[in-house]
């Protein structure tokens, strides 16, 4: 039992006397309202499985409709046309012996009244997936709707979903016609290549065509794109998220992470109770929330040939990490949750406490840093059996990881790579400080400022988005904090302090850990990161000319890479496909035949690199293109609305980042906060000789700071650009038929 791990429930012992008993009334106290939670649990299950499971109709609806059908039965008024006869006609012969006429006149009209219902639920379900593959309102002009439209979304509204009541409704996702998706596929390279290798690359199509496989489906994304990947997953594929841009709600590391975890675990029993309403797109159309399944007390678990996600239906516990320790912190007491300031007090107990870390402890989470081969022999060789199997189930069973970090870290209007610092933290930290396994690691550092490190195969970034824009709000606007930063409440000095976690762990492990956090350390100093604001103006002017923020701020990105090295490339920007069932993720190739046109056109003197283009490999069927040597995405705002960004400005999230995809290129991530505001995050690596990091490096002197020399910054593109807004507008834009 959780809570009471400290406590025996049962011990005997045999002495000369014979064998004596003893039962802790207190242990089995605990373990019988840990039980008593336990089954409401699974029956809140129950029930959220019901009322997902007859989603559009309704427990109330049928009670309705057998009401109606079984007075009218019982008043002599047929409303089925001899249906209920005929049922009636055809009861087991069990039922005629002990039930009278009328009772089985009525048995007949609940059976009629309930199929009925079914049928009624079954054929809403059908229109309501019918008017869920309805796509149209995504290509109308803003603030011009048509009256079809305008229909389909009063169609749509009038519903009160829980989180997953939309899931059996949602389309699935089509499987498109290889000759469509290849012509796709052409002319989004058509930019990058001159005629005669166009020529040359449609002469493939047969070859291509032979190579496609048309099980394009969720599972296979999570194994091939994800798991399978042999590389660190550290840089390569995690990912960051920020806390608030302008403020820090409390100082005190132990009392923001107290709120914080608290906050976290409200939206894991929200979630777990299904009472988080879906994400709605216009405010009418859910996306898929599949992905939500897995946010908690879920890891990445090595293997030799691929990775696997451990997934477990529920966690009681935290894994905590300080100065190289690991610790087990419960998160219930007496079957409740543990208030913010009972947190508070063990995390406190954490930063308190003076042992020193156990041989090859300091560094051990650095194994899920690194390759991925070395971190599965060891964790069959080393962590299989004994006190290392039960500490690292503790940790991989957890329900999320937490690190007390040492550094301080945040926005600082007085240090210019306060941000580029503070990207770099959450994205490697010290390459053994975080556990890159777990599904979201949370940081919260020394001076109250804190983000989280987010594993990717799983699920994509605009989960983590959610929960945490949830976080943030309770955090600061429903808990607070008191006037001297503490957490509200009174701490309970009964609680048992925090567990700390033992190891044995031989040196030849600690070999392998020192060669894994040689491999993360060796990546971490090769990333280069430039995190800043840009304040001029946001998509509060950009709407005004009728443009697309989004739009704009691609084709802003075209202009950087093009001026940077006279040439364009490939470029990714992730796109949702939550509108189907399941879907997780679409490219969008911004780099278009409109966009290169365009570039050219504001840039006249700069010289076209015809000689320098994409090569395209087709080496095997798993290789079609080059590398994203731009790789974009945008970070979702304002997914729940818990508060109004334009009353609390200082409020602002400053998003999140991730690492270059490709060795020679960038990964730029950006959030439009609000409407004057923009943050970028743009990665990129010093080793390679085709991104401006190298200069930055001989410039500055510096590993990862500074601002020297950086030519991919949109920034300098967006400044004093009214003009290129109008331009963009009116000429990229613009509708075409």
């Amino acid at each position: 039992m959780a809570e009471a791990h400290q406590a025996v429930a049962f011990q005997f012992t045999v002495t000369p006397e014979g064998v004596a008993f003893q039962l802790s009334r207190e242990a089995l106290k605990q373990i019988y309202l840990s039980g008593v939670s336990s089954w409401k649990k699974r029956l809140a299950r129950l029930k959220n499985s019901i009322l997902t499971g007859v989603f559009p109709g309704t427990p109330s609806g049928w009670l309705a409709v057998v009401a109606v059908t079984v007075g009218a039965t019982y008043f002599g008024i047929d409303v089925s046309v001899g249906l209920i006869f005929r049922i009636q006609k055809r009861l087991p012969n069990s039922c005629r012996r002990c039930l009278g006429v009328r009772s089985r006149s009525l048995l007949s009209a609940l059976i009629f009244s309930s199929g009925a219902w079914m049928l009624g639920v079954l054929l809403r379900r059908q229109a309501l997936r019918l008017l869920l593959s309805y796509h149209g309102w995504m290509f109308e002009p803003h603030g011009k709707t048509r009256p079809s439209t305008k229909i389909w979304a009063v169609m749509m509204s009038g519903r009160h979903p829980m989180l997953y009541s939309f899931q059996t409704s949602l389309p699935k996702l089509p499987v498109p016609r290889v000759a469509d998706t290849i012509q796709r596929y052409l002319e989004s390279v058509r930019p990058l290549l001159d005629e005669e290798r166009f020529l040359d690359m449609e002469a493939l199509y047969l070859l291509l065509k032979s190579w496609w496989a048309t099980n394009y489906v969720s599972d296979w994304w999570e194994e091939y794109i994800y798991l399978r990947g042999r590389s660190p997953i550290m840089v390569n594929s995690n990912y960051y998220v920020m806390d608030f841009l302008y403020t820090t709600p409390t100082h005190l590391q132990a009392a923001r992470a107290g709120n914080a975890v608290h906050s976290i675990l409200l939206y894991r029993r929200r979630l777990d109770r299904e009472d988080l309403a879906p994400v709605m797109a216009l405010g009418v159309v859910p996306l898929c929330s599949y992905q939500m399944e897995r946010i908690f007390n879920t890891t990445r678990i090595p293997g030799k040939q691929a990775d696997r996600l451990l997934h477990l239906s529920d966690s009681r516990h935290l894994a905590v990490f300080h100065k190289g320790r690991f610790f087990k912190v419960w998160l219930y007491h007496a079957g409740k949750l543990l208030p913010p300031r009972d947190l508070e007090m063990q995390f406190q107990r954490i930063l308190d406490d003076p042992s020193p870390p156990e041989t090859g402890e300091e560094r051990l989470a650095a194994l899920t840093a690194g390759e991925r081969l070395p971190w599965a022999e060891a964790r069959e060789k080393y962590f299989s059996r004994g006190k290392n199997k039960a500490s690292l189930d503790c940790v991989e069973r957890a329900a999320f990881f937490v690190t007390l970090d040492e550094e301080e870290h945040g926005f600082d209007p007085d240090k210019e790579d306060s941000l580029d610092r503070y990207s770099k933290s959450l994205l490697h930290g010290q390459c053994c400080d975080r556990w890159f396994d777990k599904s979201f690691s949370l940081v919260v550092y020394r001076n109250g400022k804190l983000g989280a490190n987010a594993e990717h195969s799983w699920a994509d970034a605009p989960i983590i988005g959610h929960l945490w824009e949830f976080m943030l709000a309770t955090d600061h606007f429903q808990l607070g904090y008191c006037s001297d930063g503490h957490c509200h409440g009174v701490p309970n000095t009964a609680l048992p302090p925090p567990q700390r976690l033992t190891w044995d762990i031989p040196e030849e492990c600690c070999n392998v850990i020192d060669a894994s956090y040689a491999v993360a350390r060796a990546l971490a100093d090769d990333i280069d990161f430039h995190s800043f604001r840009f304040v001029e103006f946001g998509k509060g002017r950009i709407k005004k000319c009728r443009t697309s923020p989004d739009s704009f701020i691609q084709i802003a990105l075209q202009l950087a890479h093009f001026r940077d090295k006279g040439r364009f490339c490939l470029t990714y920007e992730a796109s949702m496909t939550r509108l189907f069932r399941e879907g997780r993720t679409e490219t969008v190739r911004s780099c278009t035949s409109e966009a290169t046109a365009f570039v050219p056109s504001i840039t006249p003197s700069l010289p076209i690199s015809h000689d320098e283009g994409c090569t395209i490999h087709f080496c095997s069927p798993q290789v079609l293109s080059e590398p994203w040597r731009l790789s974009t995405s945008q970070t979702p705002q304002q997914q729940i609305k818990m508060f109004d960004l334009e009353a609390h400005p200082e409020c602002a999230s400053s998003g999140g980042g991730f690492g270059p995809v490709a060795d020679d290129g960038y990964g730029v991530s950006y959030i439009i906060a609000g409407e004057n505001l923009v943050t970028f995050h743009v990665s990129s690596k010093f080793s390679s000789p085709e991104t401006v990091s190298v200069h930055r490096r001989a410039a500055t002197g510096r590993t990862g700071l500074g601002t020297e020399g950086w030519a991919l910054d949109p920034s300098r593109l967006l400044k004093g650009t009214q003009h290129f807004v109008f331009k963009i507008g009116s000429y990229i834009l613009k509708p075409r038929k």
